[in-house]
């Protein structure tokens, strides 16, 4: 399915981008590995089956060296996938001043990276006429979450702009895929102070998402039971959720890099 792939992949160091480079990596897939932190993608990388393997230590927030790194893995051929895992998770309140900082953080990292990791790709798979461009959302961009604004907004946010990049692409060959993961056992909900219902192994959780990318889902929830949560959510009155959400325990407030 993946054999002679070759698949760019943002988030690499660790948690679902890192699960997500396994797993393609094991399928014959040759991957451009996109992280922060060079010594956990040399991990990442001396744990990969095949050869070819290329890595780039960057930020996502800067869109350039992002540019250079596509560019160069491009340079040595077509390439079929773009996963952008680039994300991060942290407590926010409006009411603390030092936290308009962070919200801008989350919304770069979440969501502008996204779109910097599809540009430079666009061209040559339109001119292909193929290829497949896959953003991680989350299930808590379908209602908000207190204490948690910036990351429900940059995954709310994240939905609709596959969804409008999705659209402008129909009929051009290119595919866009949006998976939105409930509670997955990474570093990053690690933190959480909170109960996670349906909590779902990040390597159960890769094998799911690439048999839903390869299947060129649109939207895709995992795992099975956080869909039907998401389904229900909006149905939900107003005055119902917000009196059982307010009661909810909170992700704490707390520095944050991308993964």
């Amino acid at each position: 399915m993946a054999t002679g792939q070759r698949v760019f992949i943002t988030g690499a160091s660790s948690g679902i981008g890192a699960a997500l480079a396994r797993q393609y990596a094991s399928h014959g897939a040759v991957l451009g590995l996109v992280g922060r932190r060079q010594d956990a993608l040399q991990q990442v990388l001396a744990g990969l089956p095949g050869q070819g393997h290329q890595l780039y230590v960057l930020d996502v927030r800067d869109r350039d060296a992002l540019h250079s790194a596509a560019l160069d893995f491009l340079q040595a051929g077509p390439v079929d996938r773009v996963l952008a895992c680039a994300g991060i998770s942290v407590g926010t309140l409006t009411d603390e001043s030092e936290d308009f900082a962070v919200f801008q953080n989350v919304i770069d990292i979440n969501l502008l990276a996204m779109v910097a990791t599809f540009e430079p790709f666009l061209a040559s798979m339109r001119a292909r006429r193929q290829g497949v461009l896959v953003g991680i959302g989350s299930v808590s961009g379908v209602r908000g979450l207190p204490g948690a604004g910036a990351y429900s907004a940059s995954k709310a946010a994240v939905r609709a702009y596959c969804e409008s990049l999705r659209i402008e692409l129909h009929g051009s060959g290119v595919q866009v895929v949006t998976i939105a993961p409930g509670f997955i056992a990474t570093p990053m909900t690690a933190q959480n102070p909170y109960r996670m219902p349906f909590l779902m192994p990040v390597d159960r959780f890769a094998q799911q998402a690439m048999r839903a990318i390869e299947a060129r889902d649109r939207y895709r929830v995992l795992p099975w039971q956080m869909a039907w949560v998401s389904r229900l959510l909006p149905l939900v009155p107003d005055a119902v959720y917000d009196a059982v959400a307010a009661r909810r325990k909170r992700k704490p407030r707390m520095p944050s890099g991308p993964r």
